[in-house]
């Protein structure tokens, strides 16, 4: 025996160290059902000893199964590339059409359609932009081009190539940008996330999030923002912005309100305000959750406020406390208390004629918080939770709402933003106030 595991042939029968009572075409000390080492088994074949069935290491393949939380793993990181692809595509688009814009006028009436971005890369730029050129005509050759809008030098030209077009001929950007240094931040911070993406690593969430911020600040400077978050409530995710038509208007789904006001606090949700429609039993996540004083400053800068509350006296809010088995008269004097708040605030107020409040005598269906910024009618926020038979309002899933569309396409059918806005009209007209 070989210390390889492999087993000599044997010589002839009669010959030393031979044995005669083997059976032919095996070898000795391997059994005769044991495979023959070559394609045939030929008798005096090599053959390898079988690998042990059992041990003290594991079994072979065992290394190649994923747990659960592998997969989970992997699916979060194929998620966190996933929006940092969208994010960095959108830039390298907005990029390529802004130095098109901006170089080819200069360059193409001299140089040609062609040969235009050659010249415009300079001495600096051979290396890539040949290289680049060589990747089109390859992908020309191949038919993997089916736009006829990228069979182009521009359309084969990486996110650091554009930038390094946009720094050298930066006299010709400067008229349409203010400040060099926060483009070339921007670009840096999503240097960083591109590697991690184009190489397959994990990409942290502070490193996604940092993309994020940095790709929204850079699509703005560059012109192809979509407007002032601080005006539209929220600021609109590029992933939703694509794939928002899949879920009608709905920003997001938390599980419970906790979860909720973690991700969006009442001060982001109430605060700059300037519309404020609330419908609902208690309306605690504005009363409990955003103090007196600020109401006031809201209301005194021009906000208009209609809170509108389930009237505790009526039939509706003992079957709430028999469903959540809370003791008699407990639910209707914590509404009684958060009405008492709000007119506290009321009363504090230069002009009170825009701060509402109202009660309505019908079986609550829903909690409502409808936030209009300064976009006007349409804009803003919603948060909306339905009302459990055995679960309290701060248990209760949430869904958060974007008011308006997010493009012309998406303007023509109303989103549920406004079915909630109109179900808060209904009610509303049927209300009574409070004094």
């Amino acid at each position: 025996m070989s210390s390889g595991g492999l087993e000599l042939p044997p010589g002839d029968a009669g010959h030393e160290g031979g044995t005669s009572d083997v059976p032919a075409g095996t070898s000795p000390g391997v059994p005769p059902d044991a495979p023959s080492g070559g394609p045939s088994g030929p008798p005096g074949a090599v053959s390898l000893a079988r690998p042990a069935e059992s041990g003290p290491g594991p079994a072979a393949g065992a290394e190649l199964d994923w747990s659960a939380e592998a997969w989970s793993e992997v699916r979060t990181r194929a998620q966190r590339a996933g929006r940092a692809y969208i994010w960095l595509n959108l830039i390298e688009q907005r990029l390529r059409a802004v130095v098109g814009a901006v170089l080819r006028p200069i360059y193409e009436p001299v140089h040609g359609e062609d040969d235009w971005v050659v010249a415009a890369a300079g001495p600096a730029g051979q290396e890539w932009v040949h290289r680049a050129v060589a990747v089109r005509d390859v992908s020309r050759r191949k038919g993997y081009l089916l736009d006829p809008a990228d069979d182009n030098v521009l359309s084969f030209l990486t996110l650091p190539q554009l930038r390094e077009l946009m720094v050298q001929h930066w006299p010709c950007f400067e008229p349409y940008f203010d400040d060099r240094r926060e483009v070339e931040l921007a670009l840096d911070e999503l240097e960083v996330t591109r590697n991690v993406v184009s190489r397959n690593r994990a990409l942290s969430q502070a490193v996604l999030s940092q993309a994020e911020r940095a790709s929204a600040r850079l699509l703005e400077v560059l012109g192809g923002g979509a407007g002032s978050p601080a005006a539209e409530r929220l600021p609109i995710d590029a992933v939703e912005d694509l794939v928002g038509d899949r879920y009608a208007d709905v920003v997001s789904v938390h599980p419970d309100r906790v979860r909720l006001q973690r991700q969006l606090p009442a001060e982001d949700l109430f605060g700059g305000a300037r519309r404020l429609d609330a419908i609902g039993i208690g309306l605690n996540l504005l009363v409990q959750n955003y103090s007196g004083r600020r109401l006031v400053r809201l209301a005194d800068a021009g906000c208009r406020v209609r809170l509108l509350f389930l009237n505790p006296a009526s039939s509706a809010v003992k079957r709430r406390e028999r469903e959540l088995g809370l003791k008699k008269g407990e639910l209707s004097r914590s509404v009684e208390m958060n009405i008492l708040h709000v007119r506290r605030v009321r009363t504090r107020l230069g002009d009170p004629s825009n701060f509402a409040i109202h009660v309505f005598d019908e079986t609550p269906r829903f909690t409502a918080y409808l936030v209009e910024g300064a976009g006007g009618p349409g804009s803003g926020i919603a948060v909306v939770q339905s009302y459990l038979r055995r679960a309290r309002g701060m248990e209760a899933p949430v869904l958060v709402l974007r008011g308006g569309g997010r493009g012309p396409a998406r303007d023509t059918e109303p989103g549920l933003f406004g079915t909630y806005r109109e179900e808060f009209e209904s009610v509303w007209q049927d209300s009574r106030p409070v004094s």
